[in-house]
């Protein structure tokens, strides 16, 4: 397959979704179904891409010898996209449902798509530049999704995002400028873009390589630049969905993968000051997301707390720079992208049907909303790391990784991961036994029942999902492992 057809691929959700921004499609159901058919057709055509495209660079524009805009379909970015395309339809039905209610329809869903295609912008870039300009189109994109209530919380959570959003951009242009000032053409390669680093240039380049890990970690919520995070879950559930499972955080871990391994390359970073320093943030988000959200009694700011500590679990396996280690990482990437947004649908569920967003307020709800309800202590069960679900499959090869690293740190970050582990368990299970198990004063009103098989289907494929990949793991663990080894 041509790899004219990137381009194509991502500027089809983008055009699609800017015809309907001055809202002309006012019919709901004819805006439906227009979305539906835009995200569906852009979801076969990149998994036909996915299968059948060739790995050869496409270059759209040359804008200078080093500046050009190019897309190319390697082995990570038909990895990431595989995630993107999979999980994207299923959160747009749900949305149908959720939405329906909601004011600004059309401009809501004009973003919803055009950030669909910026995401497959970051994941196909053929070079630094391309990647940074759709990185920065993704907040432009998702800014609007997250203020769509024009509510005070909406606001002010849409002005944080953005200021973390472009502070984080500087750090990591100036990353990206100084590679490419210093001989880089920018073109990712596995291993790294430099043939050799001059002699006595090695900690500059390290402490460039932290601008970019913190830059592009914004968006992966490192601590202390994640504050944005828990804020944004004020968004509508399909947007947080999206932003704490497959679209905007996922797109900072990814550009951390491109950074490390595509971009500086390990060779120079493994055993240096720049790795345990970039390893000890990891670590540390992981404990500090996972103390948070075992505090946090608001349903959704828990499972972004947890999001907070997730993305971490895999910078921590990509930190690690072994081949094990990315491997870990980007089954972790994979898997906690169908576990959240499973998590966030059910919180989505109750908060659409009932209005009850806090844990004291769920008691007895597992007996009312019982599909939701399972669908959720899946979630909470795999993200918890309990075989046979597909979280202890990724949790697994991190501690294996870390075992198998020879890094004092990695050791401790294994040690964090099992604590994180109980952390988890603790503040995922205890909303799977408030609505399963209620105490004596429970207050569940009698017309509460469950939610549209628009919402409840995407809910149970992903339950079902989250099993299958579970068992039958093999699939994708090869696929981790290809890219891990640069063998594509």
């Amino acid at each position: 397959m041509n790899s004219c057809f990137l381009l194509i691929a991502v500027l089809f959700p983008i055009v699609c979704g800017a015809v309907i921004l001055p809202g002309p499609m006012e019919d709901r159901k004819k805006l439906y179904r227009y979305v539906g058919a835009v995200t569906l057709i852009t979801s076969a055509l990149t998994w036909m891409l996915i299968l059948f495209c060739k790995t050869d660079a496409f270059t759209v524009l040359k804008l200078t010898e080093d500046l050009s805009f190019a897309l190319r379909f390697d082995g990570l970015g038909r990895f990431f996209t595989g995630i993107i395309a999979t999980l994207w339809p299923l959160t747009v039905l749900y949305a149908t449902e959720y939405m329906e209610e909601e004011e600004r329809l059309p401009a809501f869903f004009a973003f919803f798509t055009i950030a669909y295609g910026v995401t497959l912008g970051v994941a196909m870039a053929g070079n630094l530049f391309t990647m940074y300009v759709f990185y920065e189109m993704l907040t432009l994109s998702t800014l609007p999704l997250v203020m769509h209530t024009l509510t005070r919380k909406a606001i002010r959570a849409a002005k944080t995002y953005l200021v973390y959003s472009l502070g984080g951009a500087a750090f990591a242009f100036a990353s990206i400028m100084y590679l490419i000032g210093s001989g880089c053409s920018g073109i990712f390669r596995f291993g790294g873009m430099l043939e050799a680093v001059p002699a006595g240039n090695e900690n500059r380049m390290r402490i460039f390589y932290l601008f970019g890990f913190f830059g592009f970690g914004v968006k992966a919520a490192v601590f202390p630049l994640e504050r944005w995070l828990p804020k944004a879950s004020v968004a509508p559930t399909p947007v947080t969905a999206l932003l704490h499972a497959v679209a905007v955080v996922k797109s900072g871990v990814f550009a951390v993968i491109r950074l490390t391994y595509f971009a500086f390359g390990t060779g120079m970073l493994q055993g240096s000051w720049a790795q345990n320093t970039a390893m000890c943030i990891a670590v540390f988000t992981i404990f500090y997301g996972a103390t948070r959200a075992v505090k946090e009694t608001h349903w959704k700011r828990r499972l972004a707390y947890s999001t907070v500590a997730n993305l971490s679990y895999i910078l921590f396996g990509v930190t690690m720079m072994t081949e094990a280690g990315l491997t870990a990482g980007l089954l972790h990437m994979a898997f906690h992208a169908e576990i959240k947004i499973l998590a966030f649908f059910c919180a989505g569920a109750v908060l659409h049907r009932t209005g009850r967003e806090y844990l004291q307020e769920l008691e007895g709800l597992g007996r009312k909303m019982p599909v939701t309800f399972g669908c959720f202590t899946v979630a909470a069960l795999a993200l918890t790391g309990i075989p046979p679900f597909s979280g202890f499959v990724s949790k697994w090869y991190l501690l294996t990784a870390a075992a198998a690293s020879g890094n004092p740190l990695a050791y401790a970050g294994a040690g964090v991961l099992l604590f994180g582990a109980l952390l988890t368990a603790m503040y995922m299970l205890t909303v799977v036994c408030r609505a399963w198990f209620p105490g004596k004063d429970r207050n569940v009103p009698e017309d509460v029942g469950e939610v549209s098989l628009r919402m409840t289907i995407p809910m149970v494929l992903l339950a079902v999902g989250i099993l299958l990949t579970g068992l039958f793991a093999g699939p994708i663990i090869a696929a981790a492992q290809t890219v891990a080894a640069g063998l594509f």
